[in-house]
C-alpha cells in the first residue's frame, strides 16, 4: 500500500515550493463558513479538545464533549483502524454532534543500526533490570501502525473534521478526505509551517504554542526554534494565512479563550484543562502529578518517546537530563522501550515514567466532569466578553 506521506529524498532538500504548487488553491468563504454553521448551533465559542495520545480520552469524554457544545476530538496516533472504528461507533451512539479524528504523520524510520540501539539499551538497561525487565538486544519494527489503513478508516468513518500532527499528508490523501467532505485542520508552530499548510489545503491552521503539552508538532527546521508562544504565534500566524486559526497552548480556561479569540483565533484548543476530568482515563499517577508541585515544573523532553514533547515534571524527565541526546532512538521507537518500562514500573506502584504530558497552564487543571467543565469555559468566555464592554 502506498505510503500517504509525502516523498521527501536527498535531491529535494527543500520541497516545499513543489509540493504547494501542485496543490495550492484560491481561499474562499467556505473556510470560515464551517465554523460559521457550528456557531449557528448554538455554540459560543468552538473549542478542539485536543487529541495527544497518552491522555486517554474514551468516547464516554469525546461524546459529553461534543455534545456540551465544543468538539471532542480522538487521538488515533497509535491506534489500530478497527479501534478507530469502534471508538467512532461508540461516540455517535451518545451523541449525533460532531467530533474530531486526529493522527500522526510523522515519517517512520527504518531499524537503527546495531551500534545505535546498543546505546539506547545501554541508558535504560539499569531501570529495565531493576523492574524485572528483560533488556533486548534491539528494538525490532513495527514501530507504529501503518498511517495508510489508519487513513481509510477516516475516509469510512467520514468525521466531520481530521487533524493531523507531526507532519503533513500526501497531495493526494488530503485531496481523498477533502473530497468525502471532511474538514482538514493542521498543526504548525511556525508561520512557515503554516503558510506551508495552508499551500497543501489545510481548511485551518492549528497554532500550537511553546506552552503546549504534549508533542511538538514541529516539522520545518529544528523545534527549538519554533518555541513561540501561544499569544505571539496566533497573532504571527492570522496575518500569515487566509484559513481560519485555531489557538492551542497553555489556554485553561475562558479569559484565555477570549485572549485568543481577540488576536483573532477563530477558536481555542485545550487538552490539560481536560485531563483531570473523571471521564479521563488519566491513571492515578498521572493525577496526582497533575494536582501536585509538578504541574508548575514542565519541560521538553525526547527521552520518553524520541520526539520532544512537553510532560509534567517526573522521574522520566529527571531519566532524559542524564541521557546523552545521541542515545535516544528516533521517535517513535523510543516510545516502545518508554511504554515497556512504565507499565512494568506501574505494576509496582511506580507511576513516574509515564507520559504525563501536559501544558504550562497545568496549574490551572480543574477536576470537574467534561460536559460541566464547558459549560463553565462558556459561562468564562461570556464574562470575559461582558468585561470588555
Amino acid at each position: 500500500m502506498t505510503d500517504p506521506r509525502p516523498k521527501v529524498t536527498p535531491s529535494m532538500p527543500n520541497p516545499i515550493g513543489l509540493i504547494s504548487m501542485q496543490v495550492a488553491r484560491p481561499f474562499t468563504a467556505e473556510h470560515f463558513g464551517w465554523f460559521e454553521r457550528i456557531r449557528a448551533m448554538g455554540y459560543d465559542f468552538i473549542e478542539l479538545l485536543v487529541p495527544e495520545p497518552g491522555v486517554g480520552l474514551s468516547s464516554l469524554v469525546v461524546a459529553a464533549v461534543s455534545a456540551a457544545g465544543a468538539l471532542g476530538s480522538f487521538g488515533h496516533a497509535y491506534t489500530a483502524p478497527d479501534a478507530m472504528r469502534a471508538e467512532a461507533a461508540a461516540a455517535r451512539a451518545r451523541t449525533e454532534l460532531p467530533f474530531n479524528l486526529n493522527l500522526f504523520t510523522a515519517p517512520v524510520p527504518s531499524e537503527p543500526p546495531a551500534e545505535a540501539q546498543r546505546a539506547a539499551v545501554a541508558a535504560l538497561r539499569p531501570l529495565l533490570e531493576e523492574h524485572g525487565l528483560p533488556v533486548p538486544e534491539r528494538v525490532p519494527p513495527p514501530y507504529a501502525p501503518d498511517l495508510a489503513p489508519q487513513l481509510e478508516a477516516i475516509c469510512d468513518l467520514k468525521p466531520a473534521v481530521c487533524t493531523i500532527h507531526l507532519g503533513e499528508l500526501s497531495p493526494a490523501a488530503l485531496s481523498r478526505i477533502r473530497g468525502l467532505g471532511i474538514r482538514l485542520g493542521s498543526a504548525a508552530t511556525s508561520v512557515r509551517e503554516a503558510r506551508h499548510l495552508e499551500g497543501l489545503g489545510a481548511d485551518f491552521i492549528i497554532a500550537q504554542g511553546g506552552e503546549a503539552g504534549g508533542h511538538r508538532g514541529t516539522f520545518l527546521g529544528p523545534w527549538e526554534h519554533a518555541m513561540t508562544g501561544t499569544l505571539a504565534l496566533v497573532r504571527q500566524i492570522v496575518r500569515a494565512v487566509r484559513v481560519p486559526v485555531v489557538a492551542a497552548g497553555g489556554i485553561m480556561d475562558g479569559a484565555g479563550i477570549a485572549a485568543a479569540l481577540r488576536l483573532g483565533a477563530t477558536a481555542a484548543q485545550m487538552g490539560t484543562a481536560f485531563v483531570g476530568c473523571p471521564e479521563s482515563s488519566a491513571d492515578q499517577g498521572y493525577r496526582a502529578a497533575l494536582a501536585s508541585d509538578a504541574a508548575n515544573h514542565t519541560s521538553m523532553v525526547r527521552a520518553i518517546s524520541g520526539r520532544p514533547a512537553r510532560c509534567l515534571a517526573n522521574r522520566f524527565t529527571a531519566l532524559s537530563a542524564s541521557i546523552e541526546p545521541t542515545s535516544i532512538p528516533e521517535y517513535p521507537i523510543a516510545y516502545d522501550a518508554g511504554k515497556a518500562l512504565h507499565a512494568a514500573a506501574k505494576a509496582k506502584g511506580e507511576f513516574g515514567y509515564g507520559a504525563q504530558w501536559a501544558g504550562q497552564g497545568a496549574p490551572l487543571a480543574r477536576t470537574l466532569p467534561a460536559a460541566e467543565l464547558v459549560v463553565q469555559l462558556r459561562s468564562e468566555l461570556q464574562q470575559a466578553h461582558a468585561q470588555r464592554r
